[in-house]
Protein backbone atom coordinates (compact mmCIF):
# COMPACT_ATOMS: atom_id res chain seq x y z
CA UNK A 1 0.00 0.00 0.00
CA UNK A 2 2.63 2.68 0.80
CA UNK A 3 4.62 1.77 -2.58
CA UNK A 4 1.51 2.31 -4.50
CA UNK A 5 1.19 5.51 -2.17
CA UNK A 6 4.63 6.60 -3.39
CA UNK A 7 3.57 6.01 -6.96
CA UNK A 8 0.86 7.39 -6.67
CA UNK A 9 2.30 10.87 -5.14
CA UNK A 10 5.12 10.47 -7.38
CA UNK A 11 2.89 10.06 -10.71
CA UNK A 12 0.91 13.14 -9.46
CA UNK A 13 4.39 15.44 -9.42
CA UNK A 14 5.12 14.39 -12.93
CA UNK A 15 1.43 15.46 -14.10
CA UNK A 16 1.76 18.48 -12.07
CA UNK A 17 5.49 19.36 -13.83
CA UNK A 18 4.54 18.80 -17.15
CA UNK A 19 1.33 21.06 -16.57
CA UNK A 20 3.46 23.95 -15.24
CA UNK A 21 5.79 23.77 -18.26
CA UNK A 22 3.16 23.74 -20.66
CA UNK A 23 1.56 26.62 -19.00
CA UNK A 24 4.99 28.64 -18.70
CA UNK A 25 6.01 27.84 -22.64
CA UNK A 26 2.70 29.05 -23.55
CA UNK A 27 3.04 32.54 -21.65
CA UNK A 28 6.34 32.69 -22.61
CA UNK A 29 5.22 32.03 -26.97
CA UNK A 30 3.01 35.12 -25.75
CA UNK A 31 5.82 37.33 -24.70
CA UNK A 32 7.80 36.56 -27.53
CA UNK A 33 5.58 37.11 -30.19
CA UNK A 34 4.71 40.30 -28.65
CA UNK A 35 8.22 41.55 -28.28
CA UNK A 36 8.52 40.81 -32.24
CA UNK A 37 5.52 42.52 -32.90
CA UNK A 38 6.95 45.61 -31.25
CA UNK A 39 10.63 45.23 -32.53
CA UNK A 40 8.80 45.12 -36.33
CA UNK A 41 7.19 48.30 -35.53
CA UNK A 42 11.04 49.57 -34.28
CA UNK A 43 8.85 49.80 -30.60
CA UNK A 44 12.46 48.79 -29.04
CA UNK A 45 11.77 49.84 -25.71
CA UNK A 46 8.24 47.84 -25.58
CA UNK A 47 9.77 45.04 -27.46
CA UNK A 48 12.57 45.05 -24.26
CA UNK A 49 9.42 45.17 -21.62
CA UNK A 50 7.47 42.29 -23.32
CA UNK A 51 10.07 39.64 -22.24
CA UNK A 52 12.03 41.32 -19.35
CA UNK A 53 9.52 39.92 -16.69
CA UNK A 54 10.07 36.96 -17.75
CA UNK A 55 14.04 36.97 -17.44
CA UNK A 56 16.23 35.04 -15.59
CA UNK A 57 20.17 34.49 -15.69
CA UNK A 58 20.23 30.97 -16.49
CA UNK A 59 17.67 31.58 -19.46
CA UNK A 60 19.85 31.85 -22.42
CA UNK A 61 17.07 32.53 -25.06
CA UNK A 62 15.88 35.63 -23.19
CA UNK A 63 19.42 36.72 -22.41
CA UNK A 64 20.48 36.65 -26.14
CA UNK A 65 17.09 38.91 -27.18
CA UNK A 66 17.79 41.66 -24.46
CA UNK A 67 21.18 41.26 -25.82
CA UNK A 68 19.92 41.84 -29.55
CA UNK A 69 16.93 44.33 -28.26
CA UNK A 70 19.41 46.60 -26.57
CA UNK A 71 21.66 46.77 -29.18
CA UNK A 72 18.95 48.21 -31.26
CA UNK A 73 18.12 50.41 -29.02
CA UNK A 74 21.37 51.89 -28.68
CA UNK A 75 22.03 50.82 -25.47
CA UNK A 76 25.41 48.85 -26.35
CA UNK A 77 26.61 48.83 -22.70
CA UNK A 78 23.28 46.93 -21.57
CA UNK A 79 23.75 44.87 -25.01
CA UNK A 80 27.35 43.83 -24.57
CA UNK A 81 26.72 42.59 -20.79
CA UNK A 82 23.71 40.69 -21.74
CA UNK A 83 25.48 38.89 -24.79
CA UNK A 84 28.62 38.30 -21.98
CA UNK A 85 26.36 36.37 -19.99
CA UNK A 86 24.73 34.51 -22.78
CA UNK A 87 28.11 33.43 -24.08
CA UNK A 88 28.68 32.25 -20.09
CA UNK A 89 25.74 30.25 -20.46
CA UNK A 90 26.15 28.88 -23.73
CA UNK A 91 30.12 29.27 -24.27
CA UNK A 92 29.84 27.18 -27.55
CA UNK A 93 27.23 29.54 -29.16
CA UNK A 94 28.77 31.36 -32.17
CA UNK A 95 25.62 33.17 -33.01
CA UNK A 96 26.14 35.06 -29.14
CA UNK A 97 29.88 36.01 -29.62
CA UNK A 98 28.22 37.67 -33.11
CA UNK A 99 26.20 38.99 -31.50
CA UNK A 100 28.87 40.23 -28.79
CA UNK A 101 30.37 41.95 -31.37
CA UNK A 102 28.16 44.15 -32.81
CA UNK A 103 27.90 46.57 -29.45
CA UNK A 104 31.47 46.26 -29.10
CA UNK A 105 31.77 47.67 -32.79
CA UNK A 106 30.19 50.35 -31.79
CA UNK A 107 32.61 51.21 -28.68
CA UNK A 108 35.27 50.35 -30.66
CA UNK A 109 36.47 47.69 -28.29
CA UNK A 110 38.27 46.68 -31.06
CA UNK A 111 40.59 43.97 -29.08
CA UNK A 112 37.23 42.15 -27.41
CA UNK A 113 35.78 42.39 -31.00
CA UNK A 114 39.28 40.31 -32.36
CA UNK A 115 38.96 37.93 -29.38
CA UNK A 116 35.47 36.46 -30.17
CA UNK A 117 36.35 36.27 -33.85
CA UNK A 118 39.21 33.63 -32.75
CA UNK A 119 36.89 32.64 -30.13
CA UNK A 120 34.39 31.60 -32.74
CA UNK A 121 37.37 30.20 -35.36
CA UNK A 122 38.11 28.13 -32.22
CA UNK A 123 34.95 26.24 -32.29
CA UNK A 124 34.37 26.87 -36.32
CA UNK A 125 37.35 27.48 -38.40
CA UNK A 126 35.94 27.69 -41.82
CA UNK A 127 33.69 30.59 -41.12
CA UNK A 128 33.64 32.90 -43.19
CA UNK A 129 32.48 35.90 -41.39
CA UNK A 130 34.68 35.24 -38.60
CA UNK A 131 37.90 34.84 -40.98
CA UNK A 132 37.15 38.32 -42.93
CA UNK A 133 36.27 40.53 -40.52
CA UNK A 134 39.51 39.15 -38.23
CA UNK A 135 41.47 39.97 -41.30
CA UNK A 136 40.36 43.06 -41.43
CA UNK A 137 41.24 44.08 -37.95
CA UNK A 138 44.86 42.22 -38.53
CA UNK A 139 45.35 44.13 -41.76
CA UNK A 140 44.53 47.26 -40.37
CA UNK A 141 46.40 47.21 -37.61
CA UNK A 142 49.09 46.11 -39.85
CA UNK A 143 49.64 42.47 -38.55
CA UNK A 144 49.93 41.41 -42.27
CA UNK A 145 50.76 37.58 -41.74
CA UNK A 146 47.96 36.76 -39.71
CA UNK A 147 45.74 38.63 -41.86
CA UNK A 148 47.26 36.48 -44.43
CA UNK A 149 45.97 33.75 -42.78
CA UNK A 150 42.68 34.42 -42.90
CA UNK A 151 42.35 35.80 -46.12
CA UNK A 152 43.70 32.63 -47.17
CA UNK A 153 41.43 30.61 -45.33
CA UNK A 154 38.31 32.93 -46.87
CA UNK A 155 39.73 32.21 -50.76
CA UNK A 156 40.25 28.79 -50.25
CA UNK A 157 36.35 28.23 -49.20
CA UNK A 158 35.23 30.67 -51.58
CA UNK A 159 37.76 30.98 -54.55
CA UNK A 160 35.75 33.57 -56.60
CA UNK A 161 34.96 35.76 -54.03
CA UNK A 162 36.07 39.50 -54.86
CA UNK A 163 36.70 40.52 -50.60
CA UNK A 164 38.76 37.46 -50.17
CA UNK A 165 40.71 38.07 -53.36
CA UNK A 166 41.28 41.56 -53.00
CA UNK A 167 42.43 41.63 -49.18
CA UNK A 168 44.52 38.32 -49.77
CA UNK A 169 46.26 40.51 -52.21
CA UNK A 170 46.73 43.91 -50.32
CA UNK A 171 48.17 41.85 -47.52
CA UNK A 172 50.63 40.21 -49.57
CA UNK A 173 51.79 43.47 -51.21
CA UNK A 174 52.23 44.81 -47.90
CA UNK A 175 54.11 42.42 -46.49
CA UNK A 176 56.26 42.65 -49.24
CA UNK A 177 55.22 39.49 -50.80
CA UNK A 178 54.73 41.20 -54.64
CA UNK A 179 54.58 37.99 -56.60
CA UNK A 180 52.37 36.03 -54.33
CA UNK A 181 49.94 38.80 -54.70
CA UNK A 182 49.93 39.78 -58.17
CA UNK A 183 47.73 36.60 -59.14
CA UNK A 184 44.88 37.42 -56.62
CA UNK A 185 44.86 41.00 -58.11
CA UNK A 186 44.20 39.89 -61.14
CA UNK A 187 42.00 37.45 -60.22
CA UNK A 188 39.95 40.06 -58.05
CA UNK A 189 39.90 42.10 -61.71
CA UNK A 190 37.81 39.25 -63.26
CA UNK A 191 35.18 39.18 -60.66
CA UNK A 192 35.15 43.39 -60.53
CA UNK A 193 36.44 44.43 -63.63
CA UNK A 194 38.35 47.79 -63.64
CA UNK A 195 38.06 48.22 -59.66
CA UNK A 196 40.30 51.30 -58.94
CA UNK A 197 42.06 49.38 -55.90
CA UNK A 198 42.46 45.88 -57.30
CA UNK A 199 43.68 47.81 -60.62
CA UNK A 200 46.29 50.02 -58.06
CA UNK A 201 47.43 47.08 -56.22
CA UNK A 202 48.25 45.19 -59.44
CA UNK A 203 50.24 47.89 -60.71
CA UNK A 204 52.50 48.03 -57.50
CA UNK A 205 53.57 44.50 -58.39
CA UNK A 206 55.03 45.20 -61.36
Amino acid sequence: MEILKKTFTGLFLFVFAVQLQAQTNAVLQKAFHNSYTNELNKNYVAAIADIYPYYSENNYEITIRLGWLNYLNKNYTASQSYYQKAITLKPNSVEAKFGYVKPLSFLQSWDKVLEQYLAILKIDPQNTQANYWGGVIYYNRKQYEPAIKLFRAVVTLYPFDYDGNHMLAWSMLMAGKKAEAKPFFEKALIIKPADASSTDGLARCN
